[in-house]
């Protein structure tokens, strides 16, 4: 216990140290700009743009729908690569539906953009609402994930480039609670499985030991700069290297793994493939997903190629499997059967010139598939 107390008071130190270190600089806040988190804002660039339309191919009179319509560069191009096309926006972050709606004022746009503000769970709703029946949709795009606009605003809180209120919310606070509310009242081995899942991190104990001690000793941890001052405090101020060895700040995990506590984003990415099923027309409707980092990849992929369990991706990869405890061939067939067919061999993967131009597609992965049933 006193050795406890002793480590608890030293953490507790580093911290208060470093805070008041940072207030006496008064320096702007750009926790060690890497190619992953740049000090200076860079413009929203669409990843793998022209690949998933051209995937999507698009047809005169179709309907699709972009379920991450973000700045609206992915439905920007697929609106100019057939006139006679259509989009229905869909986006939970009220900033980017208000660029929806701007767009679908615009000349060359108009009547073509349909925005609706959501989460993928409430499409239902909305497309009711709009009078759009099941399976009529040609195609379907997913760009998951946060956008550029969300990481390089402070005010947000999903950064760690940048100082501002710990908040996280996708959707500005429309519902749920802000990662700093998550903070000041979790528990914390629920916090400890929170980081060590979502966000990977090996140090989830230590880490979630650290933000209960210090908020219980000092106070709520409001700021992303106190978050990732905190973390650097428990783990050193040395770089880790992520799995594309980039540089990242340490505390990069612990942001992630809140951010998607916080917005529900894996269950709201296994509903959205669940619910593409029933979007696309019964057969050769197209979907089109990128997503940015191992978690959302494996939801898509065990989607495609059948690993579901009740609607929802197995939790275990195929490969733990015994198939020959099973006398029923066609049984097991059935439980792997998929809907989809996919359109190529291996993940597709942004170039070398797209990477130079946006280093932010430097994790990106996009999988394409076909409807089949």
């Amino acid at each position: 216990m006193m050795a406890n107390a002793i480590r608890a008071q030293q953490l507790m130190q580093r911290f208060l140290t470093r805070l008041r270190l940072t207030a006496i600089q008064n320096r702007p806040y750009t926790a060690a700009a890497t190619a992953s988190t740049p000090a200076e804002a860079a413009p929203h660039v669409p990843v793998l743009c022209e690949t998933a339309i051209e995937y999507l191919q698009p047809k005169p009179g179709g309907k699709y729908i972009d379920m991450t319509f973000g700045a609206g560069g992915h439905t920007r191009k697929l609106l100019d690569s057939c006139p006679e096309t259509t989009v229905y926006a869909l986006d939970r972050d009220p900033v980017a539906h208000q660029l929806a709606q701007r767009m679908s004022q615009e000349q060359n746009y108009e009547g073509r953009v349909i925005p609706m503000l959501g989460k993928f769970s409430d499409l239902p709703q909305l497309l009711q609402a709009l009078d759009v029946p099941p399976r009529s949709f040609d195609g379907v795009l997913f760009d998951f994930g946060c956008s550029s606009m969300q990481f390089d605003e402070a005010a947000r809180g999903f950064s760690i480039a940048h100082d501002g209120p710990l908040d996280m919310r996708m959707d500005c606070g429309r519902g749920g609670v802000s990662a700093a509310d998550v903070l000041a009242r979790i528990e914390e081995a629920d916090l400890a499985r929170i980081l060590r899942v979502y966000g990977e991190e090996k140090a989830a104990k230590k880490i979630a030991r650290a933000i209960v001690e210090a908020r219980n000793a000092l106070q709520r941890i409001e700021t992303t700069r106190q978050l990732a001052d905190l973390v650097a405090a428990v783990l050193g101020e040395g770089h880790r290297r992520d799995k594309l060895q980039r540089p990242s700040h340490v505390a990069t995990k612990t942001f992630q793994a809140l951010r998607i506590f916080v917005n529900n984003e894996l269950n709201e990415i296994n509903y959205g493939m669940v619910l593409a099923q029933e979007l696309l027309l019964r057969a050769q409707g197209r979907l089109v997903a990128i997503t940015f980092h191992s978690l959302e990849d494996t939801i898509v992929k065990r989607h495609l190629n059948g690993n579901v369990i009740e609607g929802v991706a197995n939790p275990l990869p195929l490969k733990y499997s015994g198939h020959d405890l099973t006398h029923d061939p066609e049984l097991m067939e059935s439980f792997v059967r998929s809907n989809w067919r996919q359109l190529h061999r291996h993940v597709i993967l942004p170039d070398a010139s797209e990477i130079a131009r946006n280093s932010r597609s430097r994790s990106a992965k996009l999988r394409a598939a076909v409807k089949i049933k």
